[in-house]
């Protein structure tokens, strides 16, 4: 393995360690101290603070205008849509519950590959399929049963659609990734992004806990440092990096230590509760990932 590919498996697995973690972050943030909306305003702008100024330190990049239009509407799909479910999907269901759907990502990968350009389903990746939502029902029955959300139905299909978008990030974007800079892609993403959620969140933002200086704490402050910092900036800058050597399912394969991350943290910190149906569900996903990303 070339020391450029070696560089790109490193950012996905870091990116990914980091994603696992925010996935508990974030149930906290949303929990004590803002709203979905607000929690995505404040990334969104956070992020492209810093995405520009780091790029106004750089050599400018030219954009193509179709290439610009490809990555907003990346940021659009990528973020904005994605995570704001992924917000809504966590208000409602536990952190290891909305980890373990998010390891179907490699299957999202590969169905909106099918439908957007064409690449052939094999019998096998069809079974891996099957399994994938398996364990997705299994994690949807138990819900209603021994799950600790408000909602964990609705909380897991929000999940599932937040994958799908995602998946649909992937795709329409792995030939633009190749061609720009991290810098450059998510300081347009993040603009984009910017510029739809902080309108929608300013009417409630006086009322949040985290922004109200009566309610202030530094414990909820560092929380969103977190998110903004790691979980977005750098977990951002990471994927397109690992994206200009890898391909979109080699880096959705490594969405399988979310789980591993979130879970571990979550149950640590008395988020969740370890249940037979979770080891099982995570085998079936795991094991749906590996089958539709083997060649075959």
């Amino acid at each position: 393995m070339d020391n450029k590919k070696l560089q790109a498996h490193g950012a996905i697995l870091l990116a990914n360690t980091i994603f696992g973690l925010g996935v508990p972050v974030t149930k906290l943030l949303l929990t004590d101290w803002v709203s979905p909306m607000t929690y995505m305003a404040t990334r969104s702008l956070g992020a492209a603070i810093i995405f520009w100024v780091v790029a106004s330190m750089m050599k400018p990049e030219q954009v193509e205008r179709r290439d610009l239009m490809v990555i907003m509407l990346g940021g659009l799909t990528g973020f904005v849509i994605s995570q704001t479910l992924t917000a809504w999907a966590l208000d409602y269901t536990s952190p290891v519950y909305f980890s373990l759907i998010a390891t179907l990502t490699p299957v999202a990968v590969m169905l909106m590959a099918a439908l957007f350009i064409g690449e052939h389903i094999t019998g096998l990746k069809f079974l891996g399929v099957l399994l994938g939502i398996g364990g997705a029902v299994l994690m949807v029955v138990m819900g209603q049963t021994s799950g600790t959300g408000t909602n964990d139905l609705l909380g897991i299909i929000l999940a599932i659609l937040s994958v799908l978008t995602w998946a649909v990030y992937m795709i329409i974007t792995r030939k633009v990734a190749t061609r720009y800079s991290p810098v450059t892609q998510m300081k347009y993403v993040f603009l984009i992004s910017a510029i739809v959620t902080v309108p929608l969140a300013w009417p409630e933002l006086n009322s949040q806990q985290l922004f109200s200086a009566s309610t202030f704490g530094w414990d909820g402050a560092l929380e969103m440092a977190f998110i903004v910092v790691g979980a977005t900036v750098l977990g951002y800058f990471l994927i397109p990096f690992a994206m200009q050597s890898l391909s979109a399912t080699t880096v959705s394969i490594y969405t399988n230590l979310q789980p591993m991350v979130a879970s571990f943290v979550a149950i640590a910190i008395g988020q969740d509760h370890l249940t037979w149906d979770k080891p099982v569900a995570a085998l079936l996903v795991l094991l749906s990932a590996y089958i539709v990303t083997e060649k075959n």
